[in-house]
């Protein structure tokens, strides 16, 4: 088991005090790592922060914007002044936008450019290119490499109606995650591995009442159709990704890089027949 520690590992979470992003911290100082905790929120990284450290783990507060380049290098100087080397960098970073949604009022050919734009610079360009440009600079550096970890989604794999852009620049991640492994390893930084989690349909505060109906609890039709086409026939909860993660960040995985793991209940591999 000591394959999967992460004891005396740094490591960075950006967009840390987000839906998912508080889990990944949580678990990671639970398995053992220090961890920076980035958000644009500097309020609510403070908090996830001090409740870290109150159950034992050693944890500091960031505030960045990951669409500036000079933001995150700033977080990335501070970072490396207060840890040390950096051993694992989370990018957590995204989401979607009301603007660059199809809805009844506004089809696909009325999709306003600059919303689409947003959302692709958010989940692409402030989500994996970015930081993994300036923090895995300092990455390189490491005599014993490190571990890039982006967020992809099952929109990468099956593209959702309604949000062409989020599926686009979710697509985005998962091949440039791949690209930047091979790039990595031939540049002469083997042990710098980068991969991915492709998370499936998570019951989170934020997406709960397009799942269930709000005074009855009752599964939403958006939210019936999601549990038919996942086998294990359930929704998943942000800790379910913890485990992937740790194998990701951790030794257990050394020999692997440019993989976008599904976790998903089954959703990408059933063909709904």
């Amino acid at each position: 088991m000591s394959l999967f520690s992460l004891t005396g590992k740094n490591a960075v979470v950006l967009g840390g005090a987000g839906v998912l992003g508080c889990d990944v911290a949580r678990g990671l100082a639970a398995n053992g790592a220090s961890v920076a905790v980035a958000d644009l929120s500097l309020e609510n990284a403070q908090a996830l922060a001090s409740s870290l450290n109150t159950n034992g783990g050693k944890c500091s507060a960031y505030r960045v914007d990951a669409m500036l380049a000079e933001s995150l290098q700033e977080v990335c100087d501070q970072v490396v002044d207060d840890f040390g080397q950096i051993d694992i960098l989370v990018n957590a970073v995204g989401g979607n936008s009301k603007a660059a949604t199809i809805s009844n009022e506004v089809d696909f050919f009325n999709l306003p450019i600059p919303a689409l734009q947003n959302v692709v610079n958010l989940n692409l360009f402030a989500g994996a290119i970015l930081p993994s440009q300036i923090f895995g600079k300092v990455m390189t550096g490491n005599a014993d490499g490190g571990s890039i970890i982006n967020v992809s989604s099952m929109n990468a794999f099956r593209p959702l109606t309604r949000i062409a852009g989020y599926s686009a620049a979710k697509a985005a991640v998962s091949n440039f995650t791949q690209w930047l492994a091979v790039y990595l390893a031939q540049a002469g930084y083997p042990m710098l591995r980068v991969n991915a989690i492709a998370p499936g349909f998570f019951l989170t505060e934020q997406n709960r009442f397009l799942l269930t109906d709000e005074k009855s609890g009752e599964l939403t039709e958006r939210g019936q159709k999601i549990l038919a086409h996942t086998p294990m026939n359930r929704f998943g909860n942000p800790e379910d990704l913890i485990g992937t993660l740790i194998w990701l960040a951790s030794d257990a995985s050394k020999f692997v890089t440019g993989i976008v793991v599904p976790v998903d209940g089954g959703f990408s591999a059933y063909s709904g027949v």
